[in-house]
């Protein structure tokens, strides 16, 4: 490739990248702003993802020690310690 062709062909990327940053609507002074808050919200969001599904494994973890407990309680023969 020629200088001129090297040239061209960068004037014609950088004008694609600006056109494609309008489209988006990341072309103003705002933008960077704008792509940090989002990148916060994402962040927001994942992490109550993984909170949500630590609480939910947390509490599917407690109910079946539960029912093991129950299980052997009354496997022992335990049961009659309840009632009275």
């Amino acid at each position: 490739m020629t200088p001129e062709q090297v040239t061209i062909l960068e004037d014609a990327s950088e004008m694609g990248a600006r056109r494609a940053l309008a489209q988006l609507g990341l072309a103003d002074e705002a933008a960077r702003d704008d792509m940090n808050e989002l990148r916060q919200l994402l962040k927001a969001w994942r992490d109550a993802k993984a909170s949500a599904r630590n609480a939910v494994v947390g509490w599917v973890v407690r109910a079946i020690l539960a029912a093991v407990l129950i299980g052997l309680a009354m496997k022992l023969g335990l049961t009659d310690l309840v009632r009275r």
